[in-house]
């Protein structure tokens, strides 16, 4: 056989391959083994507990397991170089929030992936915003009290926030943007650290989620002044948002997590795991699992996802640029 022929075999090997990834039959097919959800986060957190719950509908659904491949640290980037060099076929997906994809790009001058060129949208899971908080025992009992503190302290008035370039840090910015205040930045290495400090009043305010200060909240030692979102989150219907607590209209600081596969993924594969989720995100028990930690079912489309993501990188790159923030 000739070195051409040879070629031409392959070739011709190659684009019926091809072929047939692209075709619904493959589709039909998927999973063929075990698939594996990559995510950057520890085992027992909020995601992880989530994930865990959604993958064992997806897993009976498909007849293959769903395992969850914890993998925190190193600002997300173990768990995305992880899909990133996995075979684009559907069995290796990377569970990951907004932040890598969206506002990473602006914190540093090179990342060890592209969100756009390295990764996939396959399916929206649940998204989350953020509360303002406060200590239980603070002078200040409504987002208005804490403004009119800030603008008569410039620069004083305090906030905590879990690291330079976190969504509090950056949302805060946002915040500062939009109405001309300027607050002292504290940041913390740990979650817990953070939130105790405002409890004591160590710290003045921060950002926090339904997720990580609940608990606080239960127990008396925070109040929660207003809830950036455009309206407000089932079981704490109490809690008015920004704009109705007086503050700049508009103002949302939200996160969400979505389903991304390697680049090259057959659209098939990807819109069978898309119309899997969408079913999953409709189980009353899974909803009652997103409830418990205050997130709420995102049943997205990878355009739709993109669309977002798209949205959120602008919006970021103007905050970010404004107030200077970086991590190189």
């Amino acid at each position: 056989m000739s070195p051409l022929f040879r070629a031409r075999s392959l070739g011709a090997s190659l684009l019926c391959l091809a072929a047939i990834m692209s075709t619904p039959a493959f589709a039909q097919v998927f999973p063929a083994k075990p698939v594996r959800a990559v995510m950057p986060y520890s085992a027992g957190s909020g995601p992880d507990a989530v994930m865990r719950n959604v993958g064992d509908k997806l897993g009976r659904e498909w007849g293959q397991q769903v395992l969850v491949d914890n993998k925190p640290g190193a600002n997300s980037w173990l768990a995305l170089g992880e899909v990133k060099r996995a075979a684009p076929d559907g069995h290796t997906l990377l569970v990951v929030d907004a932040m890598p994809m969206t506002l990473q790009p602006h914190l540093y001058k090179q990342l060890p992936f592209d969100p756009v060129k390295d990764f996939e949208p396959v399916a929206g899971m649940y998204s989350t915003n953020f509360f303002i908080v406060v200590g239980a025992n603070s002078p200040w009992k409504n987002l208005s009290d804490l403004m009119a503190a800030a603008k008569a302290k410039k620069g004083q008035v305090s906030y905590g926030s879990w690291g330079v370039g976190s969504p509090a840090h950056v949302g805060t910015a946002q915040l500062e943007g939009a109405t001309g205040l300027q607050m002292m930045h504290v940041p913390f290495k740990e979650l817990p650290q953070l939130y105790t400090a405002v409890a004591t009043g160590d710290v003045d305010w921060a950002f926090g989620t339904a997720a990580t200060v609940d608990a606080l909240y239960r127990a008396r030692k925070l109040r929660l002044l207003a809830y950036a979102a455009p309206k407000r989150l089932a079981g704490y219907e109490d809690i008015p948002t920004v704009v109705e607590a007086g503050g700049p209209a508009g103002f949302e600081l939200r996160t969400w997590v979505a389903l991304y596969a390697p680049r090259g993924t057959p659209k098939p594969v990807i819109d069978r795991i898309g119309d899997s989720m969408a079913r999953t995100l409709t189980n009353p028990e899974v909803r009652a699992r997103f409830a418990g930690f205050g997130f709420e079912p995102w049943s997205a489309s990878p355009s739709e996802i993109a669309r977002v993501a798209a949205a959120d990188t602008r919006r970021f790159a103007e905050v970010v640029k404004r107030a200077s923030i970086s991590l190189d």
